[in-house]
């Protein structure tokens, strides 16, 4: 046990049983004396729980201590009383899990989901906001609006490189000058300065897919003096260009220039094209690792992704200049002929048109086979024309994606360098129709490949979602059951956690989560939410 921990908690307690022993013996004296009796009163015990502390090591039994918001001691606690006590035989205690890429920071900005309640039933109990290379570059800003009035988890946040980018050269689809390259990486360093927990970058995407290479490396150089990560959207998944082997190569490039540790994000084989190629991915990181760099990636456990028109079947090209000249173009007679060629091409790498789902506007729920079918049109002129809609406040142009297959997906999971992500956005009930990563990610990731399948063991799997991005991001004192951690802690029904959010009824929450905390906060208490605004917005420290 560590008692130094426990010093704060041993002088208030005594103060309340021995206040002539501290008035006659002194603060020193007293807590010496009144130590063994302070460790055996805390906040909070969790009795009887099976423990799967996030490290990789065996499940075991065994309690929990928390006290002042942190975990203060994990063993047998025996006689040792709190002011609040949860029974926990039968049950799974967890660290809080940590979602290493999440799009849910827009919607926690909102009132009505603050709390964070799918999220929460997921076990979620950490986030990282501004992933793909999007967000703000104003992460001052958007530290004051996480704090005020609160949200219900904590948000650690990435500087985005395509954000930085359009600050600095627009839509232009070209290198940076060296005076534009010096502006690049001062922002970069204020975000650093900030407490960014690296650099984010989404090459897929414009304006990110402008840069080369060489642009990343030089500020990932700025995020790596502070021990930030490079978390990227590779520039390509599939074969729209580098190919998807070449593109987690660059990530390795970048990791080897500027000294960064390089995480590929959401990883995945996208499209029928390139099924099969995850065990040349997997040879290619395990073979820059033996070299000795730094390179992980994060998962979501999906056969789908989730995009938009714009982001699945529009050439970069198209998107390029000063403000995006993409409808321009699409009216061009010059220019639409080669745009509607490249998207049928692309829609071909998807696997085609009943492959994707809308999930925005009076279609969501529908494929974009069914829509054109009953528009009696093509498909590429029906996506062409919901991008005119969703420009004149009608229709939506987001996408559930099914592109992956299951053999790729277990080979990624099974890797030990592999995390946990959900890549998920939040909604309302009756709003849009989203991929269920959002409301069910972590849950489905333990139920169909740990309990179901055995891809992974249990505690392997915890690692992934806790510890492992805990160490992977330098976040302290997080992703483990031990003294000393701040108390995200997660108390579940293993039989019952599950999730319910499918691609048809995609906004059920989580089950199974019987309790959690918080930075030592109930979020969530006998099953039920508390509502408390109890997260943080956490920051890199060097």
């Amino acid at each position: 046990m560590n008692y130094n921990m426990l010093l704060p908690t041993a002088r208030r307690h005594a103060g309340r049983a021995l206040p002539t022993l501290l008035a006659a013996a002194g603060l020193l004296a007293a807590a010496a004396v009144v130590r063994p009796v302070a460790a055996q009163s805390y906040d909070l015990i969790i009795r009887g729980g099976t423990l799967v502390d996030g490290s990789g090591s065996p499940a075991r039994a065994g309690d929990i201590a928390i006290d002042g918001g942190r975990i203060v001691a994990v063993d047998d606690l025996g006689a040792a009383t709190a002011d609040r006590e949860i029974e926990a035989n039968g049950l799974h205690v967890f660290p809080g899990f940590i979602d290493t890429h999440s799009h849910a920071m827009p919607a926690l900005l909102r009132d009505e989901l603050r709390t964070a309640r799918p999220l929460l039933a997921q076990g979620i109990t950490t986030i990282f906001a501004n992933p793909d290379g999007g967000g703000t570059v104003d992460l001052a800003d958007q530290r004051a609006r996480i704090r005020d009035p609160g949200v219900g988890v904590n948000v650690g946040a990435f500087v985005p490189h395509g954000s930085v980018r359009r600050a600095v050269l627009g839509m232009q689809a070209r290198e940076a000058t060296p005076e534009e390259l010096d502006r690049m990486r001062t922002i970069v360093r204020d975000g650093m300065d900030g407490g960014a927990f690296g650099l984010s970058s989404g090459l897929y995407y414009s304006p990110g897919s402008y840069a080369p290479t060489g642009e990343v490396v030089e500020l990932a150089r700025i995020a790596a003096e502070y021990g930030g990560v490079y978390q990227s959207h590779i520039r390509d998944e599939s074969d729209y260009s580098i190919g998807l082997i070449g593109a987690v190569d660059e990530v390795i490039e970048i990791s080897r220039g500027s000294g960064i540790t390089g995480v590929v994000t959401h990883i995945k084989a996208l499209g029928p094209r390139v099924w099969g190629q995850s065990a040349d991915v997997v040879r290619h990181i395990e073979e820059a690792r033996a070299e000795g760099l730094a390179i992980y990636a994060d998962q979501y456990p999906y056969e789908a992704s989730g995009t938009s028109i714009v982001g699945a079947l529009v050439p970069r090209w198209a998107l390029a200049g000063e403000g995006g000249n993409l409808y321009e173009r699409m009216e061009d007679p010059a220019e639409r002929p080669r745009l509607v060629a490249e998207m049928w091409e692309n829609l071909d790498r998807r696997g085609g048109a009943d492959r994707l789902m809308l999930q925005g506007g009076p279609d969501g729920g529908r494929t974009l086979q069914d829509v054109a079918d009953d528009r009696g049109m093509d498909a590429i002129e029906t996506a062409l024309a919901l991008l005119v809609e969703a420009l004149d406040g009608g229709g939506g142009t987001g996408l559930t994606s099914f592109n992956m297959n299951d053999e790729d997906i277990a080979r990624f999971m099974a890797q030990p360098w592999m995390m946990t992500s959900s890549d998920g956005s939040l909604w309302m009930p009756g709003e849009g129709h989203p991929h269920p990563r959002g409301f069910g990610a972590f849950p489905r990731r333990i139920r169909k490949y740990v309990l179901e399948e055995g891809v992974t063991s249990l505690e392997q799997a915890i690692h992934a979602m806790t510890a492992l991005p805990a160490r992977v991001y330098g976040i302290e004192d997080r992703g483990v059951l031990e003294p000393g951690a701040v108390a995200d802690v997660i108390v579940v029904e293993l039989e019952r956690f599950r999730d319910t959010a499918e691609y048809d009824d995609p906004h059920g929450l989580a089950e199974g989560v019987e309790y959690s905390l918080v930075n030592g906060t109930l979020a969530i208490d006998e099953g039920r939410f508390t509502d408390a605004l109890a997260g943080e917005a956490i920051v890199k420290t060097r």
